[in-house]
């Protein structure tokens, strides 16, 4: 269990320290390609216009591939969320005037962002007095859980079950589905007992693959029960 831990995108780059090796830098790239877009919504809530909340999230990622020194991270910056969030900070106090300086789309960027779609994502944000800090957390939060559900969905696809994934996927925050069981039953064309059975498979592969997923962007096994407790806490908020 330890060893394949290790193996994971985070923890082989928090291995590399400030020596990345080509390894370490695909695996970072991988991270920040499936986490970007909180980083996108925190500074557009901060107040930057969409074009200039694209260029700092574009030139924040480039200067990190291109120049960050792993050996300075201390052990609280050991998640990667935390680790995106304090580093975009420093980047934004220390760094703007070089990034003002950066025209968006010239040399060739570490990463390719999909940022021509993130003001349309910005946009179904509510407009509430969340803190650019908190708006960070739940959206990290909720990708995570959609990539978990992206990987479900995949796997009963394949077994030709994507209908009742579908029908079923409401029944993972612990609830019945929507009129009940013999209801979805019904709809389903199967039996009241092999919809329970199926529910019960289907959130214990939901946990694992959601540790699985926390377990990328961490440094230690005992934190993942921890982040996902606080990921629980964050989508409640």
């Amino acid at each position: 269990m330890v060893r394949s831990f290790q193996t994971t995108r985070w923890s082989l780059v928090l291995a590399a320290g400030g020596d990345t090796s080509p390894a370490a830098r695909a695996a970072l790239a991988s991270l920040c390609e499936l986490y970007w877009y909180p980083l996108y919504a925190y500074v557009r809530r901060r107040g930057r216009s969409p074009d200039d909340a694209s260029d700092v999230t574009q030139a924040f990622f480039t200067a990190l591939l291109e120049r960050h020194d792993f050996d300075q991270l201390s052990p609280e910056r050991g998640r990667f969320r935390a680790f995106l969030l304090a580093s975009l900070k420093h980047f934004l106090a220390n760094d703007f005037a070089r990034r003002r300086a950066q025209k968006r789309g010239g040399g060739a960027a570490p990463v390719s962002l999909p940022l021509d779609h993130a003001e349309e994502r910005y946009a179904r944000e509510p407009a509430d007095a969340t803190t650019p800090e908190m708006l960070y957390e739940r959206r990290w939060a909720l990708i995570v859980i959609e990539r978990v559900l992206s990987t479900l969905r995949h796997e009963w696809r394949r077994q030709q079950r994507e209908q009742e994934f579908e029908a079923l996927r409401s029944c993972l925050l612990g609830t019945a589905p929507p009129g009940g069981y013999a209801a979805t039953a019904a709809a389903l064309a199967m039996s009241e007992g092999a919809v329970k059975t199926a529910v019960h498979r289907l959130r214990r592969r939901f946990r694992t693959q959601l540790r699985q997923n926390i377990a990328e962007t961490v440094s230690e096994p005992s934190e993942v029960e921890e982040e996902i407790r606080y990921l629980i806490r964050t989508l409640a908020l």
